[in-house]
């Protein structure tokens, strides 16, 4: 409700000064005998309507709609991997709860170690992830996160198809081995968005904060 209050707002400089330039060119024309003084009002009549038009598509530039939200398709779940030690239960569900109430993730999934060991959120009970595809491998291998913003335009979003079908967004952040002799990522942290273009800065670095704060955990209890 308050979105649709807010698009009428932006739009109504256009429609006023439309409206009144309109109606001023139809007085004029109508007007048998024209003085002075009304050609001076007319003129600045229609520079203000003009003033009006260009503030009401300025508005429409430098306000643009917002990405669309949907409704992802999946069920309500929280699975954890029983084997895991308890700490490291406390802490995937500590940290998934966080994510998912503070940003804009509405399922994620945690890969560790050759498996999964967390998902959360809005799941997709018909698919598993058996092993990473192309995107999460690189992001493992090079530890550099990758942000896919809107998964519609990216032909490799195939690769997520164990989490809901319709996700919007998506983060793939790697939890790094902390340990003296890693090499690589030892899995990878998987967020999804309902909508297009959904984390800020913000959220990407605070995720890369919780990103390293569950690695150093899981490599603490995960020898």
């Amino acid at each position: 409700m308050a979105s649709d209050s807010s698009q009428y707002l932006k739009r109504l400089p256009l429609v006023v000064g439309a409206l009144g330039g309109t109606l001023l060119l139809l007085n004029r024309g109508l007007t048998p005998a024209i003085s002075t003084s009304q050609s001076r009002s007319d003129a600045l009549g229609i520079i203000l309507s003009a003033l009006l038009i260009l503030t009401g598509l300025l508005w429409q530039q430098v306000q643009p709609k917002p990405p669309e939200v949907v409704e992802l398709e999946g069920e309500e779940g929280f699975d954890l991997d029983e084997s895991l030690p308890e700490p490291v239960k406390v802490e995937l569900a500590w940290m998934s709860k966080l994510l998912l109430t503070n940003t804009a993730t509405k399922s994620l999934l945690i890969w560790y170690d050759d498996r999964v060991i967390a998902r959360r959120g809005i799941l997709n009970n018909d698919e598993e992830m058996e092993e990473p595809g192309i995107i999460v491998d690189r992001v493992m291998d090079t530890e550099k996160a990758v942000y896919l913003v809107d998964l519609k335009l990216y032909p490799g979003r195939i690769e997520f198809n164990y989490l809901p079908k319709n996700i919007q967004g998506l983060i793939c952040h790697p939890l790094p081995d902390l340990r003296e002799d890693g090499e690589e990522s030892r899995g990878a942290l998987i967020l999804a968005a309902n909508a297009p273009r959904s984390y800020t800065k913000q959220d990407e670095a605070w995720i890369e904060a919780m990103a390293q704060k569950l690695a150093q955990n899981l490599d603490q209890h995960m020898e």
